[in-house]
């Protein structure tokens, strides 16, 4: 079609994960061979890409902030492996070792008269290779910047928060914003400065922090809106939160960045991931919150899985075995 449990320990300051917006989204392709592919895919991102389902009274729009092939694999995935390792597991599920899609879904969730929408995608940086689509999205699904009622901010990596303002100005205008209290308080806190993290939090000072007092505050549990809650999934980064929608007894769960691959992430949940700032917590959260979903046969939308980004995982092997979406919202 055109048209994502708290685990609060070695919260590492020297991780780089901060980073995410550089060489994860905005860096440079490393050869010419890449930057053609990266060219070819951008134009298969024309016209913007959504997908549009139900669940229960919830209409769920996800919509394709961009995607970008992302140099060699295991330099992100799996870094505490062998090179080889990571290569025979992506030849094992048909994909090349030697390249990975890096894709980017932020999701448009109409409940009732409240139209949220859960992370704001790559904004103007991406634009230059073709990312920062959201609003292209947002006028593919019929809506515009001032509909949206709420932002909700996952966790405040640059292709998260990227969105939040255009031209100096608020994107969503209009719009009152929720984010986990932990995360907010990490990146403006002024220790963030002279570490590795201090990147990252001059992408929040500016693109975050203007907004501080229109922002609700979340913790563990918390309510975005009726039938929407807050989960603490650790990790990743100091507050990455996911969210749980629930309508008339049907069920998702926006894992956000849990996982961000959905073969290495899943089948191999323990690996060690670049970006994930605290490792052994990150991994910890992915084997707890895909137990869950896979215990309860949750459909889980991640914002870095393939487009449309939705599906269920089963146990298998060492971790989980992802499942897209097919017809189940549609009957």
């Amino acid at each position: 079609m055109s048209n994502e449990v708290i685990f609060n320990r070695r919260l590492l300051l020297g991780a780089g994960a901060a980073a995410l917006a550089a060489p994860a989204v905005f860096g440079a392709s490393r050869a010419t061979a890449q930057e053609s592919k990266t060219e070819t895919m951008t134009k298969a991102a024309l016209p913007p890409e959504i997908h549009r389902f139900n669940v229960g009274t919830f209409e769920v729009t996800v919509i394709k902030d961009g995607a970008r092939p992302s140099g060699q694999p295991n330099e992100t995935f799996g870094i505490n492996q062998k090179p080889e390792d990571v290569a025979r597991l992506l030849t094992d599920n048909f994909l090349p070792p030697n390249v990975f899609a890096n894709s980017f879904a932020p999701v448009l969730v109409k409940a009732g008269s409240e139209v949220v929408l859960f992370d704001t995608g790559l904004g103007e940086a991406g634009r230059e290779w073709g990312g920062g689509r959201l609003l292209d999205g947002l006028a593919a699904a019929g809506y515009t910047p001032d509909d949206v009622t709420v932002v909700v901010l996952t966790h405040m990596h640059g292709d998260h928060i990227g969105g939040m303002t255009e031209k100096g100005q608020p994107t969503f205008p209009k719009a009152r914003y929720v984010t986990g209290q932990v995360e907010y308080d990490f990146w403006v806190d002024p220790a963030r400065a002279g570490t590795p993290a201090e990147g990252g939090q001059q992408g929040v000072l500016a693109k975050v922090k203007p907004f501080a007092e229109k922002f609700t505050f979340l913790s563990d549990g918390g309510e975005v809106v009726p039938g929407i809650s807050a989960m603490a999934a650790f990790g990743h980064s100091p507050g990455h939160m996911i969210y749980g929608l629930e309508s008339e007894g049907r069920k998702l769960i926006l894992t956000a960045d849990t996982a961000n691959h959905y073969v290495l992430s899943l089948q191999r949940p323990d690996w060690e991931v670049r970006f994930d700032m605290d490792k052994a917590a990150a991994a910890a959260t992915r084997r707890k919150v895909f137990d869950m979903i896979a215990t309860d046969r949750l459909a889980f939308l991640g914002y870095h899985m393939p487009f449309p980004s939705v599906g269920y995982v089963e146990k298998h092997e060492a971790g989980y075995r992802f499942v897209p979406k097919s017809y189940q919202f549609d009957v």
